[in-house]
């Protein structure tokens, strides 16, 4: 994908302000996209990324395109150095749904930046390094593609509710797998949401490799969209800039030498705060206050509810409606006092129900075999439409009064700490999960937890197979030595010439 600087050799006032990545969107409006970098064009790009570090940090790029035969109107470019909000990113939406195809095919990235393409797009003129072929196939096949080089990231994150509000369909989580037994028609809208990883290693191979495997499920999914012959509006786009690229120092012929290209001017103390940052945790917990004092807390990095229709399990994201920045989610109905908590966290349209409620109930008590107070999370329960979904959680989720409880999987279907009120109760065809869970109801004191309460127990299953097999072998260890040290030797010895040696039984 090329992202050219503008020429301003003409003009004598030309400065940083001149620069901006158009080679896309030229390339875009011809029709054509190239997954490549010059290197005049990559020191231009790096030289804006290193005196405006906001601007290469906070946002990711987004490409559109169409199946084959289909078009879109042709909407103008953003102007130079200008990142996408939320607004206009839902007027580019807006317009390409209202003419192109309304089956949306949304390929959902964690992470991605411009400068993925510039590293492993096959820059340089070696297309036959590319990690994206069947992307660039798809946007060369395309009539008109769009490619947006800078999307503000919250914008990126609530793309699915704005897709889900313009085609008035739920998101339907995808793999090939599934699509391959969908039947698409082209008369009803339908939002199909593809999660792909972004994942760094020790060396860089690691994340060429991923990159590489994403595109290969971008080629699988259009090529089952192409044998189903449904016209589509395709995007690809991320959750949150990677990162991993503009720390990379790129060696790039320019003439007849060598030269490094490497972003300056407090890149690492920035990109050291920014590890800070993901490392404490992006975004604030959700708090609920009664008067002025904060008395619940609770944080996830990840909420996602899931319902069984036709024997398919359709998924919804609770998480870019619940925290975030800029994101106030709704919590009235939500109480608490010295011995009770309840967090209701409502939310609008959520897998076809038009009110959805998501509720921790809390309780403490004192017991006396402890001596101290502890807190349970008694119920966590679903109410949608008139209908309530209750999941018991009181025998597995408890911390002491003081403290705070988290645990990095809470399910009720994959080693659950929820169940289902009963046999009958309507939580059986509903699944949840919470990622990274963390929630206090008690003694909270400001805008922070307690110390935490992790649900993982000292003795593992792993652990507890290492010290069974590890006693086994003991066992088996210490018998043999037994044996050996009780065996008798003979300590008589025929003599031919002598009288036979007479052993009695005794011995």
């Amino acid at each position: 994908m090329m992202f050219a600087a503008e020429e301003c050799s003409s003009s004598p006032s030309c400065d940083l302000s001149d620069i901006t990545v158009s080679g896309a969107e030229k390339m875009a409006a011809a029709g054509t996209l190239h997954l490549g970098l010059s290197a005049a064009q990559l020191l231009f790009f790096c030289l804006l990324c290193s005196l405006q570090p906001g601007l290469c940090e906070e946002q990711v790029p987004l490409l559109l395109w169409t199946s084959e035969g289909t078009s879109l109107p042709s909407q103008p470019p953003p102007a130079a150095g200008h990142i996408i909000g939320q607004q206009q990113l839902a007027g580019y939406l807006e317009k390409a749904l209202n003419v192109g195809p309304r089956n949306v095919v949304l390929f959902l990235q964690d992470k991605m930046s411009i400068e993925d393409f510039t590293m492993y797009g096959g820059a340089f003129g070696n297309k036959q390094d590319s990690t994206f072929p069947n992307l660039e196939g798809a946007l060369m096949s395309s009539s008109s593609p769009l490619v947006l080089p800078a999307v503000s990231w919250p914008a990126s994150n609530a793309m699915i509710g704005q897709l889900q509000d313009q085609l008035e369909t739920s998101p339907l989580y995808m793999d090939p797998e599934t699509l391959s037994q969908l039947r698409l028609n082209a008369s009803s809208p339908a939002l199909l949401v593809f999660r792909l990883p972004y994942g760094i290693g020790a060396d860089l191979m690691s994340a060429k490799e991923i990159l590489s495997g994403n595109d290969e499920v971008i080629g699988q999914v259009l090529s089952i969209m192409k044998t189903q012959s449904v016209p589509y509006t395709a995007i690809y786009t991320a959750l949150r800039p990677s990162q991993e690229a503009a720390s990379l120092s790129v060696e790039v012929g320019l003439g007849g030498g060598r030269s490094l290209l490497q972003a300056r001017g407090g890149y690492r103390e920035r990109e050291r705060q920014h590890r800070i940052k993901e490392k404490a945790g992006i975004y604030g917990p959700v708090e609920f206050k009664e008067g002025e004092d904060t008395c619940i807390l609770l944080w996830a990095k990840g909420l996602s509810v899931k319902i069984l229709r036709s024997g398919h399990w359709e998924e919804h994201d609770l998480t870019p409606s619940t925290f975030g920045e800029g994101v106030s989610p709704k919590l009235h109905g939500s109480s608490c006092d010295k011995t009770r908590a309840k967090l209701v966290l409502n939310y609008e349209n959520v897998l076809g129900h038009r009110t959805f409620k998501l509720i921790f109930a809390m309780s403490q008590r004192h017991y006396k075999v402890s001596s101290r107070r502890w807190f349970t999370l008694d119920a966590v329960e679903l109410e949608y439409d008139g209908t309530k979904a209750t999941f018991n959680g009181t025998r597995n989720i408890y911390a002491p009064a003081e403290y705070s409880y988290r645990c990095e999987s809470v399910t009720n279907f994959r080693w659950p700490l929820l169940i289902p009120r009963s046999s009958k109760d309507p939580a059986n065809q509903w699944r949840v999960s919470f990622e990274d869970f963390q929630i206090q109801g008690f003694n909270v004191t400001g805008s922070d937890f307690s110390y935490a309460s992790d649900c993982a127990g000292f003795f593992s299953p792993g652990i507890w197979m290492g010290l069974m097999t590890s006693l086994l072998m003991v066992l088996v260890l210490t018998y043999g030595l037994h044996m050996i040290m009780h065996l008798r030797t003979m300590d008589r010895f025929d003599d031919p010439k002598g009288p036979a040696i007479s052993v009695p039984q005794t011995e």
